[in-house]
């Protein structure tokens, strides 16, 4: 398979360097003491221009969290970099971004200060292995495992849509445009859209018992879409994937949403990114506690490549596409 893009690109790094850390959502340090994992938020490409620091703030968290919860890690520490124009509230950015760590068991432990004609944030967050717990990885994939989501896909990229069409995002809420304000579920699916879109929530507690409590599988958090990270981890599993299109899990009120922001829902569920839920295989007798609301919505099997099935039972391949670090913007 040909790789592209940001792909392409840690392929190659892989080949030239050396040891074997850099494939998974985080690194596991020697000792397997820590995993580490880093991520960075730029006004204009991952949030919009001017978004309120503590939104921010709560966002670049929660993006790295997200990472830690797909290696079955509990978060520990936090170190922060902030390169900021004139003008802009560093007291209330660190502010959202200290409570919102300590919600999740982080410490502040460090970082940089410095000065940009653009915002760029960026965390390294690092999280500690349970005890008696095992070390998530994208390569734990087996033929006849089930394939797993932890929630809803698609939603996001929705709450993309509604900022272009022109939503404006409130220090106390949010203001929709004219077509998204009525009727009331319309413009309550769509302030859902943009909360996912800017404030995902990262699975750290599903993480934690896939680590703890699970038989081997493997997992990764859905930051680049459905098609493209399922397309990683089978790739690292050296398998491949069926899924059922029929059990992709819908936002509510996503059908309506997207048909007046004119967006394929189609490829909002399988190519839109940023939802920020857990993609995992278990064995097939394995079933997660019904608390964590998870979705079976395939199986692992031994070609490559991901192939979807309708509601006709047509098979058709899943092309690999979603989110490119390297390219894509906002």
């Amino acid at each position: 398979m040909t790789l592209r893009g940001e792909d392409r690109l840690i392929d190659w790094l892989r080949q030239h360097t050396p040891g074997t850390r850099i494939g998974d959502d985080a690194a596991v340090l020697p000792r397997d003491s820590f995993a580490v994992t880093t991520d960075t938020q730029i006004a204009g490409v991952h949030v919009p221009p001017n978004l309120d620091p503590g939104r921010v703030a709560r966002r670049l968290l929660a993006v790295n969290a997200s990472d830690l919860a797909a290696m079955g890690a509990e978060p520990a520490f936090a170190f922060l970099v902030i390169a900021a124009p004139d003008g802009f509230d560093h007291r209330r950015f660190l502010h959202h971004f200290v409570r919102a760590a300590q919600a999740i068991g982080a410490e502040l432990a460090g970082g940089d200060l410095a000065h940009s004609r653009h915002l760029v944030v960026s965390a390294t967050l690092l999280g500690r292995q349970r005890a008696g717990s095992r070390w998530l990885r994208r390569d734990g994939a087996r033929p006849g495992h089930r394939v797993w989501l932890g929630g809803t896909v698609g939603e996001a990229h929705l709450g993309l849509g509604v900022l272009a069409q022109g939503a404006e995002v409130k220090r106390r809420g949010l203001r929709l445009p004219p077509p998204l304000a009525a009727p009331r579920t319309l413009a309550a699916a769509a302030r859902r859209a943009v909360r996912r879109q800017l404030l995902p929530l990262p699975q750290l507690a599903l993480g934690r018992w896939l680590a703890c409590h699970s038989p081997a599988g493997a997992a990764i958090d859905l930051s680049d879409s459905l098609a493209h990270d399922l397309h990683r981890l089978c790739r690292a599993s050296d398998t491949g994937a069926e899924i059922d299109a029929r059990r992709l899990p819908v936002p509510r009120d996503a059908k309506r949403l997207a048909a007046t922001l004119g967006i394929d829902l189609e490829e909002a569920l399988w190519h839109g990114g940023e939802d920020y839920v857990l993609c995992f295989t278990l064995p097939a007798e394995c079933v997660p506690p019904d608390e964590f609301q998870c979705i079976p919505i395939g199986r692992i099997r031994n070609q490559p490549g991901i192939e979807r099935i309708d509601s006709s039972g047509t098979h058709s391949p899943v092309p690999d596409r979603g989110f490119d670090h390297l390219i894509a913007t906002v």
